[in-house]
């Protein structure tokens, strides 16, 4: 049976909840997806490279172009003199030159670009740009840059009850500190840019970009232009993570000021080492505390210190380092508490939005204080995690006011301690390790509390569009971007099931700001939240006024019209629903609408920190057992069970990969992925030869995904719960089974651990 006849018989299922393949995966296997460096190149395209600094600070007082310029195929070069319009880029702080003025901030800042005919002319010359520089002091640690008092914005404090007096009261009392490292984003497109000047003083903007509305304003903004003479255009990425949501702008705009000074259209693309050095990471944290607690385990008072080293600017830092402040209760009722968040200067890469976005930098260090507390008190870690859950009425209320509604903790935890074998492994654990003096294992069960929204209220809204066309096929467009992670797809089959098609139907075009304007990035979990709900808005304005066309025909209620199967039913008969389209166009129905969605019920005050910034919380838990060699350091993780909670799922598909892909980039975070500077300020690892992400060989032969049978308890699309970011944060089990591990190895039982859990790490937490 052919597509049409099947749903001609009205036995097809609904898009939504099965497992559609991505709507772009057959044409990414046979290489036939575009990307923006794929885009056949317009005549006389030119291509840019960045002039990078050598120093981490100093006075910038020249820049010497004379030898690039004599090199074959160079055109020019682009310096903060070329820029028409504001030589600030247009962020949210105000605080970051387009190209370096008078000083330069950090090793690989970018002074400005070379032009030549092609990519490698333009990069071999811009090495042989001499920057004068005048070297100034740099800081370069975030524990000095406390000491300091410098700082990107200033420090905020999160207080409630009496912590003090919490930790006086305890009958035990720890206290501690621990650094956990950044992240580079790694993925597998870099960063591009292709600026296409037009009639009119218009542009077209080709952008690897999250944030396709931010990447219009800033372009804009630089070239001193209104931003309707600005149109940005993105197919998909080849992956982000956060490090296009505000970084991409900064290509784009360089990439746009040079087509506008040669008068030509203009390609930027950064190689692997020069992405490593311009752009920001994850946001490396130091923390100290102080905790009380009684003896079983339950925490009576915790001081907590949050120092995120932000880099040379502000950029994210704001909105990352409030995030950490708001998860670092993690999953846990903490009463008496203060967290003092601290956002400091260094002379670095102005870190960026990393996926989680400050969650998972909020819930280690919580985590880490729990199981110390275990092993203080000699008992199981997660049985002190089970004391100090959410759970009754006075332990249900966040430390910034926010009440939790929607807890599955308990009884989502107790199902994976049986389904994993928690109790039954620990024992054999032991056992293990009374018996091995060199490979020791360790076992841990980390719950993730997340909560789902912009913690920046005003981006939580979409706008999209849906044509219907007169052969009953379906375009949507909106203002979500696909970096892989399925959005598009999922929003085509919420509109095919609003509009009662057969997913092949329905097709989705670029993202694009011609089309759905101001649109939010496409971050912090909530691309299908909005965009899907803004999509299915519109196809219900077509679905309702074609109802009205049946029911006038048929003489009946709208309600009555039943639109399923590629049929659309009413009480007198049943008619293809490309039939039915095809009539009401000659009646002249509007067959397009435009839908909008501003997420309810949140609010939260920024300057205290409390208030609802999420629409509701995503749930999840990760068993994980590791094994380490004493004598070396090296670690491997042997399983991973996984329980996660992502509503009523559109495709679980989508959704397990997700999962899938989120726990092994934490886990990456967690225990390869070292980020070195050295004295200098120099970025060490920089090159895929230095920086180690996880490979297939990291995969644990036995990881078991499974999703909480649930749905979301909130009006939320289809039931379902955002999946893009919780499962990373799952990945801190690893780090905890590490730890579990290290401690067996020492005669005393304690551990301490910074992260990445490293080899070296490793050895050091063993040998104190």
């Amino acid at each position: 049976m052919n597509a049409p006849e099947k749903f001609l018989t009205g036995t097809a299922a609904p898009a939504t909840g099965s497992s559609h393949a991505h709507e772009s995966a057959r044409a990414q296997v046979a290489g036939a997806a575009t990307y923006v460096d794929d885009i056949p190149e317009v005549k006389g395209t030119l291509h840019a490279a960045p002039i990078l600094s050598k120093v981490a600070r100093g006075r910038l007082l020249g820049v010497d172009a004379s030898a690039a310029l004599q090199m074959e195929g160079v055109k020019g070069v682009v310096l903060a003199g070329d820029i028409p319009g504001d030589r600030i880029l247009a962020t949210f702080t105000h605080d970051e030159p387009v190209f370096a003025l008078d000083t330069v901030e950090f090793v690989g800042q970018v002074v400005g670009v070379v032009v030549a005919d092609t990519v490698m002319q333009a990069r071999r010359a811009a090495r042989k740009v001499k920057l004068q520089i005048e070297p100034l002091p740099a800081i370069l640690d975030v524990r000095e840059a406390v000491q300091a008092q410098s700082f990107v914005l200033p420090p905020v404090t999160a207080r409630r009850g009496e912590p003090e007096q919490g930790i006086a009261r305890a009958p035990h009392r720890l206290s501690g500190s621990l650094d956990v490292g950044g992240q580079e984003h790694f993925y597998l497109e870099g960063q591009v840019g292709y600026a296409l000047p037009l009639e009119q003083d218009n542009w077209w903007i080709y952008s690897s970009t999250q944030h396709p509305g931010e990447v219009q304003h800033w372009v804009a903004h630089a070239l001193g232009l209104e931003n309707h003479a600005v149109k940005v255009e993105c197919r998909r990425m080849g992956g982000g993570f956060g490090g296009k949501e505000t970084q991409a702008g900064h290509i784009a705009v360089w990439a746009a000021l040079a087509a506008r000074k040669f008068r030509k259209p203009v390609k930027l693309r950064l190689d692997r080492d020069d992405d490593f050095l311009v752009t920001g990471k994850r946001h490396p944290f130091a923390y100290d505390y102080e905790v009380g607690f009684d003896d079983d385990g339950l925490v009576t008072g915790l001081k907590l210190m949050l120092a995120a080293n932000c880099g040379w600017s502000a950029d994210l830092s704001g909105p990352v380092a409030d995030r950490a402040v708001f998860h670092a209760d993690n999953a846990y009722f903490l009463g008496d508490v203060e967290i003092v968040s601290y956002r400091c200067k260094t002379n670095v890469q102005s870190h960026t939005a990393f996926r989680g976005f400050g969650g998972p930098q909020g819930m280690i260090v919580v985590e880490a204080i729990l199981s110390d507390i275990a092993r203080a008190l000699g008992k199981d870690p997660l049985d002190v995690r089970k004391a100090n859950l959410y759970g009754i009425e006075d332990r249900n209320v966040t430390h910034y006011q926010m009440p939790v509604e929607d807890n599955i903790l308990h009884p989502l935890i107790a199902r994976l301690e049986q389904d994993a074998r928690y109790r039954e492994r620990r024992d054999e654990i032991a056992r293990w390790n009374a018996g091995n003096p060199v490979i020791k294992r360790g076992i841990a069960i980390t719950p993730v509390k997340f909560g789902i929204s912009f913690t920046a209220t005003f981006f939580n809204q979409a706008g999209a569009l849906v044509h219907v066309y007169t052969d009953g096929s379906v375009q949507v467009n909106h203002g979500g971007t696909e970096m892989g992670q399925g959005l598009h797809t999922k929003v085509c089959q919420l509109v095919a099931d609003e509009l009662g098609v057969p997913f092949e139907k329905v097709r989705i075009s670029a993202t694009d700001t011609s089309k759905v304007p101001n649109a939010s990035a496409t971050a912090a979990s909530s691309g299908t939240d909005l965009n899907g709900r803004a999509a299915q808005f519109a196809a219900r304005q077509v679905r309702q006024r074609l109802a009205q066309y049946v029911a006038e025909k048929q003489n009946c209620r709208p309600e009555q019209v039943i639109f399923a199967h590629g049929l659309v039913s009413g009480p007198d008969a049943a008619i293809p629903f490309a039939q039915l389209v095809d009539d009401a166009y000659h009646s002249r129905v509007q067959l397009w609408s435009d839908g909008f969605y501003r997420t309810p019920k949140i609010h939260y005050d920024k300057n205290t920190l409390t208030g609802r910034p999420f629409y509701y919380f995503a749930y999840g838990a990760a068993c994980s057992e590791v094994a380490i060699d004493t004598l070396t350091g090296e670690s491997r993780v042997l399983k991973v069970d996984i329980l996660h909670d992502v509503g009523t799922s559109i495709n679980p598909a989508i959704d397990i990969g997700q999962i899938e892909g989120g726990f092994i980039q934490g886990m990456g975070w967690l225990t390869t992925e070292q980020l070195v500077w050295n004295d200098r300020g120099e970025l060490a690892t920089h090159a895929p030869s230095t920086y180690k992400i996880p490979a297939t060989g990291d995969v644990p032969a036995h990881f078991n995904v499974q999703l909480w049978p649930e749905a979301n308890r909130e009006d939320n699309v289809g039931g379902s719960k955002a999946v893009g970011e919780p499962p990373f944060m799952l990945a801190i089990s690893v780090w905890e089974a590490l730890r579990d591990a290290a401690a067996a190895a020492r005669a005393d039982g304690r551990v301490q651990m910074d992260a990445p859990a490293t080899a070296e790490n490793v050895l050091k937490a063993i040998r104190g």
